[in-house]
């Protein structure tokens, strides 16, 4: 997809003058218990005060290692796992907070849809395929004649003749069919937002170019706004407009598609980019981009996450906890210590000195 086509899919994101969707300091830890007493153990800091907006019309991806708290950031956003601290603003109004300011779960589900990576798990085996389209529809109200037959444009409109897939069980289906009911399905409440985690993850590589460019279409179609969570890069860069890179539950890197491929700044992002496969034999991979293994989410070490890895790190990237500041441009931001000016570190550059 070319950068012109991304950008008219979010030319209206930038006639609103704020996000479809807008996190502030979010946050998730788990306790941890052993013993017969359930002594506490630890606590899994498994997303830790992020912050970060999604325009309307646009695809947000979402990068990072296992365990750097993807997918339980989407749980967040949906409401599938309650935060511990932080706010989730859907057109300025607060998710699950007091009337009038904030908004209803049940409304909240309306207009924020999720598709998960196991297809199968995601559909009940007891129902046909029209009857699990046509389930949430009836949940909210809509007739069930009426919630049928919008089940059935919907199987058209993902590419599955309602004839002969609407009768059928998800066994009866392959994983890639599936994986279209349930983008059908998540389709069927006519909602502003799909977040997407790893939803083509467990495709075949034919199969995935064909989901994807179906998402593609739809998004197109219905007017949508994506988040799209995948370990992919190569995905990623094809579906998206903006890229968040998260490590350990933090922001490491955020900017356009353009900026995170084209102008890397946070080391932990060079080292993602520089793993991607390559078919040509002159950027083949010499060494590996990053050594061992991510600290503990459990308790993690102070100051920056990733100092344990990077070929950078100095005394000052364990005392400061780093924020996310501008590099290059106003929307490309990076939480680390050389690239804010006067830090400290070695390779930042010195403060600028303003004229009186």
């Amino acid at each position: 997809m070319s950068t012109h086509d991304r950008s008219t899919n979010v030319a209206s994101s930038n006639d609103s003058p704020r996000p479809v969707l807008d996190v502030r300091e979010l946050r998730k830890y788990f306790p941890l218990s052993s013993g017969i007493f359930n002594k506490r153990a630890g606590t899994v800091h498994a997303v830790d005060d992020i912050s970060f907006s999604v325009m309307a019309g646009e695809t947000l991806g979402i990068v990072g290692e296992s365990g750097c708290g993807k997918s339980t950031t989407a749980r967040l956003l949906m409401r599938l796992i309650e935060p511990d601290a932080g706010r989730v603003l859907l057109d300025g109004r607060g998710i699950a907070e007091p009337a009038p300011h904030g908004l209803a779960i049940g409304e909240v589900r309306r207009q924020m849809q999720m598709v998960f990576q196991d297809s199968f798990a995601s559909l009940n085996p007891r129902l046909t395929i029209e009857d699990s389209i046509a389930f949430g529809p009836v949940v909210h109200g809509l007739p069930r004649r009426q919630a049928k037959a919008r089940a059935r444009e919907l199987l058209a409109r993902v590419g599955l003749a309602p004839e002969r897939y609407a009768a059928r069980y998800p066994h009866e289906l392959s994983g890639g069919q599936r994986q279209r009911i349930n983008i059908a399905r998540a389709l069927a409440l006519e909602p502003r937002i799909v977040i997407l985690d790893e939803a083509v993850s467990a495709l075949d590589k034919s199969v995935e170019a064909q989901v994807l460019n179906l998402l593609l279409d739809l998004k197109r179609e219905f007017g949508l706004t994506y988040l799209f969570i995948s370990h992919d890069l190569n995905v990623v860069r094809y579906m998206s407009d903006r890229v968040m890179v998260m490590y350990l539950g933090k922001i490491a890197e955020i900017g356009p598609v353009e900026a995170i491929f084209g102008g890397t700044a946070h080391p932990y992002t060079k080292a993602l980019l520089s793993a991607m496969p390559s078919m040509d034999p002159a950027r083949r991979t010499q060494k590996p981009p990053l050594t061992g293994d991510p600290p503990s989410p459990i308790d993690p070490p102070p100051g920056c996450r990733f100092r344990t890895r990077c070929l950078y790190a100095e005394d000052v990237c364990a005392r400061l906890d780093p924020q996310l500041v501008i590099a290059g441009s106003p929307d490309h931001r990076v939480a680390c210590e050389i690239l804010r000016p006067a830090s400290g570190h070695s390779l930042a550059a010195p403060a600028i000195a303003h004229a009186a």
